[in-house]
């Protein structure tokens, strides 16, 4: 696949990610809601956010894109679930927004994870 275009998709899986830290991290209070409801708060928003933004930082390095990658899949495959078994698409009247989010950042973290399958190291 073009390498300018796998390197946009890695910038619009990390601007999503970073977007959503501040949300998460200064306590808005859809975000509590989100991991009231989840069972997870405080603890689970903290600590989804410091992975995804450890997720969004390996994205860059050359050695490190297929684990932010893989963190990115895993991250947003956690959020999916969430919202197709507890927290609806649609969250506090927000139209979908987070869920599409999330699914746009699993779909290119998947594409991704299959461009960089050839730098697992444990799969080679």
């Amino acid at each position: 696949m073009n390498k300018k275009l796998l390197f946009f998709f890695r910038i619009v899986i990390a601007v999503i990610l970073l977007q959503t830290l501040r949300y998460k991290f200064l306590a808005h209070p859809d975000s509590v809601y989100i991991f009231t409801t989840l069972g997870l708060e405080p603890y689970g928003r903290i600590g989804i956010g410091v992975m995804e933004l450890i997720a969004s930082v390996l994205l860059f390095p050359k050695r490190t894109v297929w684990l932010g990658a893989l963190l990115s899949v895993g991250l947003m495959a956690g959020a999916l679930f969430s919202h197709l078994t507890q927290l609806g698409i649609e969250v506090k009247n927000d139209g979908g927004t987070l869920f599409f989010m999330a699914l746009v950042t699993w779909i290119l973290g998947l594409i991704v994870l299959w461009d960089e399958r050839k730098n697992i190291p444990f799969i080679n």
